[in-house]
């Protein structure tokens, strides 16, 4: 028997008992489905937080002031007064690995504009800030090193705050207030949306000259943090490396003494964002691989039972000279039929509630064409691996006790 025909009267066969066929495909479809849905979601995921991880800055590192011990009591990030200018000056000089380096400090303070007022985070930096944090401008410029030698009072808006104080309107060369002191707006910059792990809104910042926040705001020299460009992601943790042992030395700090800052690396942030997404997505599609053996046993119960309801006309079959593996191949076929009108069932159904998910939750979606490939030849696999046993079964029955069968 040639393996079209095979599959003709597969179809047939299946098509006999049309609710049946359907009920043993139910866990298959729902298998299918679960893991292209539930690797579609991881994928979106785990892509969502790595671009969320990169709109933070180019191969960036954070270098920020430590705690300060207290007699014996830990007081908090960003206490010591040890991390200054000269610093930042020194990373760029002295570490090969760096390519930029931006220092910066910052307040909260009320914004007022007109009648509108708004709650914001003011960080002083100096323009190479934008160059290191990848952050370009929808409109106006950046303020320039001039601005930052005379204190000037020149702001940078962030997405967030030119909404809320400005609405639709362009805001540069307007002036707004900051506490008490007016600035006026040189440019806006392009919305980067919320960070990954705190998931605060990075538009949500005003941008002014460090010496002026310093000197007008603040009241104080010392930087809070220093954000540096590696040179490449790979070369990230060399300049970390690098970073840590000139801060130590510039600081006198001694073997066995704690740091006075710390550095992070955004490169292991995403490399943790992404392992954590691997491992979630592998044990959701593992369990939702559960479902496809379900529907696998389905398929030996109903093909089994198959096999008791044609058991005369398997006899038929070999008393007109069809041989065992002739009777075993149809069986098969119907198994993988069974498998491949599942499969491509289920694939719609993943496919289907993924976007739903999508749609309801605001979740982003990424269903890679591997995913798909690797569902469809799963429940293939199963269909055959539980199918084959009825199958054999079938090939073997005895053509004159199947005959006598009523």
């Amino acid at each position: 028997m040639d393996f079209s025909s095979a599959f003709v009267l597969a179809l047939r066969a299946l098509g006999r008992n049309k609710m049946r066929s359907s009920l043993t495909m139910l866990g298959l479809i729902i298998g299918v489905g679960a893991v292209i849905a539930v690797i579609g979601i991881g994928d979106g995921a785990a892509t969502k937080a790595q671009e969320q991880l990169a709109a933070m800055g180019s191969n960036m590192l954070f270098v920020g002031s430590g705690s300060v011990n207290r007699y014996g009591l830990h007081v908090g990030s960003f206490q010591t007064k040890s991390l200054v200018l000269a610093d930042a000056r020194a990373i760029v000089r002295e570490c090969p690995s760096v390519s930029a380096a931006a220092p910066g400090t910052g307040i909260g303070q009320q914004v007022v504009y007109g009648n509108e007022n708004w709650a914001t985070q003011i960080t002083g930096t100096e323009p190479q800030y934008f160059e290191v944090r990848n952050w370009p401008f929808a409109s106006g410029t950046s303020f320039s090193e001039d601005d930052v030698t005379q204190a000037a009072t020149v702001a940078v808006l962030g997405d967030t705050v030119r909404k809320d104080l400005f609405g639709s309107r362009n805001p540069v060369g307007e002036t707004i207030r900051v506490g008490t002191l007016p600035f006026k707006v040189v440019g806006v910059l392009t919305p980067k949306g919320t960070s990954a792990g705190s998931n605060q809104d990075q538009d949500d910042v005003i941008i002014a000259p460090l010496t002026t926040v310093q000197k007008k705001l603040l009241g104080q020299e010392w930087l809070r943090w220093i954000m540096v460009s590696a040179v490449s992601r790979q070369s990230s943790y060399v300049a970390q490396q690098q970073i840590e042992s000139l801060l130590r030395d510039r600081h006198k700090i001694r073997a066995g003494d704690p740091d006075d800052f710390v550095v992070r690396n955004l490169a292991d942030m995403a490399d943790a964002a992404a392992e954590q997404g691997t491992v979630m997505t592998v044990l959701l599609t593992i369990v939702a691989s559960i479902a496809l053996l379900v529907g696998g046993i389905g398929i030996m119960n109903i093909m089994l039972v198959s096999v008791t309801e044609r058991t005369r006309e398997i006899g038929i079959r070999m008393a007109v000279g069809a041989t065992e593996e002739d009777v075993r191949l149809q069986f098969l076929i119907e198994a993988l039929v069974l498998g491949l009108i599942g499969g491509t069932i289920g694939i719609l159904f993943g496919v289907t509630s993924s976007l739903a998910v999508s749609q309801g939750l605001g979740w982003p979606i990424r269903i890679p064409a591997y995913a798909i490939a690797v569902s469809t030849l799963f429940a293939i696999t199963i269909a055959l691996f539980f199918g084959f046993y009825p199958a054999r079964r079938a090939s073997r029955l005895n053509p004159i006790e199947a005959l006598r069968y009523e």
